[in-house]
């Protein structure tokens, strides 16, 4: 092959690499809500004006399905995360702590987003293993939550009330103040 022939062919695929990241830019520009319950830091006081939480079901370390309607009546902690994001490592033993002293007044969902490929839950359950982790980990192996939720960044935590509205959520990592501040937002 000459070096004209591959030059030729270099430019040819980054034409379509750009082509390529120009759709996809249009694609999920066409999809964002700047109005997502993710994007709230501040929350709401008006609870009449708090968007409804979609359901969704994801998987157990056992494979069994569960539902955040499963927890109709409780307040939810939903977090979701990957063993490969640091700042999600950054924020797990908050998480823990606060989960010891709060894990029978609120339901943690910490949700390690599976895609098969860059996390598999092996690889999430080994991360929580051996951090000595204690709270339960939930698998969304078909990306329903991360759908459900328009979630495109991690670690995303979002705060469910008693009565199944989100009332505040965060993208990104969140201190132990932050996530106890939240956590007050929701319990009756």
């Amino acid at each position: 092959m000459t070096k004209q022939t591959k030059t030729i062919i270099g430019i040819v695929v980054f034409a379509a690499f750009l082509i390529i990241v120009y759709w996809g830019y249009t694609i999920l520009s066409k999809t964002f809500n700047p109005q997502d319950p993710a994007s709230n830091n501040t929350g709401s006081s008006q609870a009449d004006e708090l968007q409804a939480a979609p359901d969704f079901t994801v998987f157990d370390q056992d494979g069994n399905p569960v539902k955040l309607s499963d927890f109709a009546g409780k307040p939810v902690v939903l977090n979701l995360w990957a063993s490969w994001c640091p700042p999600c490592k950054s924020e797990m033993p908050h998480f823990n702590t606060v989960y010891q002293n709060q894990k029978d007044a609120v339901v943690f969902l910490m949700i390690n987003q599976v895609d098969g490929q860059r996390e598999t839950k092996e690889k999430g359950l080994m991360y929580i293993t051996d951090q000595g982790f204690d709270f339960p980990i939930y698998f969304d192996t078909e990306l329903e939550a991360s759908i459900a939720y328009g979630v495109s960044t991690l670690p995303t935590t979002l705060f469910i009330s008693p009565d199944g509205k989100i009332v505040s959520g965060y993208r990104g990592a969140i201190d132990e103040a932050t996530l106890l501040s939240g956590i007050e937002s929701i319990k009756n």
